[in-house]
């Protein structure tokens, strides 16, 4: 049997992203968006680009930011088949985010880059509901000498892991670092490994989970294996150890799409323990706080010396006392 689970899906081409001139964003509306609010839209196509939140969303449609088929519509208004969005992002505003004096677990650092290991519960980066204790907010009390190309709310962060995530992040200092390791994670070239808990006894002892990913159109705040306005995503999988109804894996990322391994071992029938969003109501009464998931091998060239750097990060303590109790059954 071939050890590999492929998905026979193909992007849609209901959305078109077109750039025109600095800080224009055009989209042509399809069939299945048709009848949808025009923030809300906007909000889900925005998320993993600029991350502005609906309620910001809906003032720059008042102030005619947005335009559909060149005239200005209210927040509410209702997307037609054929509709031709236009966005102007406006001049960002002066928004001073707070350094704060919170515990870092550094595993690098130079005057270029920063390798931290987060721990499970950090949100990444200031966002609604989330304007302090983020990796953000500390590390900008750390360094003092953050990147900018991110923009305000995001200085040095050059990806992220989920909240409920553990594991080694990198953060750039300065413009030269921030563009070498976008790049890197861009061509790919980048190393990241994370060691997971997933329910039930993989069956191969090592494969492959080719399989786009996109909006849920059950639930658009999930992502889901879909055929529609989807984007292409790749995990490597090695089984580390079997203990019954789990497995532990070592993962391995190809690409880097929102919540992808969580994403894959659900589709894959072996969804993380823990996971409160993809993963069963009850792991059978194994105590977990979030996704037994942890960012554990971080690679990459250093962007200004090209020297190949490689760092490692123990399994956080929530984990590893998991794996006893297990051992122990």
């Amino acid at each position: 049997m071939k050890d590999e689970f492929e998905g026979e899906l193909q992007e849609s081409e209901d959305i078109m992203w077109s750039e025109e001139g600095e800080g224009a964003l055009e989209w042509h509306v399809g069939e299945e968006e048709a009848g949808e609010r025009i923030d809300k839209f906007l909000a889900e196509m925005l998320e993993d680009g600029l991350d502005v939140s609906r309620t910001q969303l809906q003032q720059w449609i008042k102030d005619g930011h947005v335009t559909v088929s060149g005239r200005i519509v209210k927040p509410n208004y209702k997307l037609g088949e054929g509709d031709s969005l236009k966005l102007v992002v406006p001049e960002p505003q002066e928004l001073e985010l707070t350094a704060e004096d919170i515990p870092l677990d550094v595993i690098y650092e130079d005057s270029d880059v920063i390798v931290v290991n987060k721990p499970r519960g950090m949100v990444v980066h200031p966002a609604p509901g989330h304007y302090s204790g983020t990796l953000v907010n500390a590390l900008l009390y750390h360094c003092k000498d953050l990147s900018g190309i991110n923009g305000i709310m995001r200085p040095g962060i050059v990806h992220r892991i989920d909240k409920d995530t553990s594991g080694l992040l990198m953060a750039a200092k300065n413009d030269l670092a921030h563009a070498g390791l976008t790049e890197q994670l861009k061509a790919h070239s980048a190393t990241r490994k994370y060691i997971a808990l997933v329910h039930g006894n993989v069956p191969h002892e090592n494969g492959t989970v080719d399989a786009p990913i996109g909006r849920d159109p059950k639930d658009r705040k999930l992502y889901t294996v879909t055929e529609k306005n989807s984007k292409h995503a790749v995990t490597h999988f090695i089984v580390l150890e079997r203990f019954g109804d789990y497995t532990l894996l070592e993962l391995k990322l190809e690409t880097g799409r929102t919540h992808q391994i969580r994403v894959h071992m659900k589709f894959i029938g072996h969804p993380l323990v823990g996971d409160p969003q993809y993963g069963p109501s009850k792991s059978k009464g194994i105590p977990m706080d979030g996704q037994a998931l942890h960012a554990a091998v971080l690679g990459f060239k250093h962007p200004r010396t090209g020297e190949e750097l490689l760092f490692e990060a123990p399994l956080p303590e929530d984990m590893n006392r998991l794996l006893e109790v297990l051992k122990m059954r």
